[in-house]
């Protein structure tokens, strides 16, 4: 996409950090229109197929970053909303926006001491934290609207997915897949994890491959919140750890890494992913910024050369959108603190995640 397309972001959104938390873990963003103008439907030609108010997005602003130790992913959500994403949304795609006025920071659920379990670091504080967002995302998609969360770190993945597949099941009775977009496959177990950080296991808990019975380490996690392997397909891959290769082996889930990518092409690839599902399943598009090439999103926390480019990132959200089966999208790992004050890294991938967004949400050229 040429750079007239996508988001332009102001340099204010290169040093966004997360503001002043009010009690309750809430920042209210300056400048929000308290009653937004509403151009009535959305601009997309595509009929949904599993939403019953497909004008209507479910907002969820997530600024968390519990799951991974580099501070700055939970300044992400004011970055891409100074830039003027959910502008654009209302005013140029057309939709109606709901709780798009606040960033939750969730300060009220981090317990003061938080020892690890299990390997896994922050271990309450994630669980408690994921729990929310899986309430908050199953409100608006037990409406029938789409839903959008822009995080924070992809641990936030086990409340976002969570939160939709048990409002999908509740709603329509239908299992929900997942693909998953990412240069990493985020399927360790506590026990194969190599850093105990949650953000490379989310897979693992939302799949059922892990699994704990107390409640303060994910054991809210219900049969309602979970997904099958046999829905998931991965889209990206480059940087794969041992143990996440074999449980990809053992669980024959579909994975199609820069390999096949380059092997294939962006548009093969994206036919046999959405074969995989079938058209009858309702999708949660989870796309980690780092699936893109460093030289389009180099301002996040585990970068990895041999990316896609941003093209096949708009690409991949292009074709999710054209099914009419998408209900559900997330975008993470944008982290605006990591470039230095002088460099445009920041700002390109702030414009990065903004282009994906669009993309996902039915911006078309025609």
């Amino acid at each position: 996409m040429s750079p007239s397309l996508v988001s332009q972001v102001p340099e204010s959104a290169v040093a966004a950090a997360a503001l002043p938390s009010k009690p309750a873990g809430i920042v209210a963003l300056p400048n929000t229109p308290t009653k937004p103008k509403y151009f009535g439907m959305n601009t997309s030609m595509v009929e949904s197929k599993f939403l019953s108010h497909p004008e209507e997005l479910g907002i969820v602003a997530v600024g968390f970053s519990g799951g991974q130790c580099k501070p700055g992913v939970d300044a992400a959500p004011s970055a891409l909303i100074e830039s003027g994403l959910l502008t654009q949304l209302r005013e140029e795609l057309g939709y109606k926006l709901h709780g798009d006025d606040t960033v939750h920071l969730y300060t009220d659920l981090v317990p003061a001491s938080d020892p690890p379990f299990r390997n896994m670091k922050n271990p309450r504080a994630v669980s408690l934290v994921t729990k929310r967002i899986a309430e908050q995302t199953y409100a608006h998609a037990k409406e029938g609207r789409l839903v959008l969360t822009l995080g924070g770190d992809h641990s936030i993945a086990i409340g976002t997915i969570g939160g939709t597949a048990k409002a999908i099941r509740e709603r329509l009775g239908r299992e929900m897949a997942v693909i998953w977009v990412d240069a990493h496959a985020d399927i360790n177990t506590p026990e194969t994890s190599g850093s105990g950080n949650i953000h490379g296991m989310p897979v693992s808990f939302l799949t059922g491959l892990a699994r704990e019975e107390n409640e303060e380490f994910f054991g809210w996690l219900k049969e309602d919140n979970l997904i099958s392997v046999k829905k998931l397909v991965y889209i990206g891959l480059r940087d794969v750890d041992a143990g996440e290769k074999r449980i990809l082996r053992e669980h024959g889930i579909k994975a199609f890494s820069m390999f096949d990518i380059d092997r294939h092409g962006i548009g093969r690839v994206m036919e046999m992913a959405l074969g995989h599902i079938g058209n009858d399943t309702p999708i949660h598009l989870s796309f980690d910024v780092d699936a893109l090439d460093p030289m389009w999103a180099p301002s996040t926390g585990t970068p990895v050369r041999g990316g896609l480019t941003l093209r096949e990132g708009d690409y991949i959200c292009e074709c999710v959108h054209e099914t009419g089966s998408l209900v559900a999208v997330d975008l993470v790992e944008v982290n605006p603190s990591l470039a230095s004050p002088n460099d445009i890294g920041a700002h390109e991938t702030v414009r990065a995640g903004c282009s994906i967004v669009r993309c996902a949400l039915g911006e078309s050229l025609l």
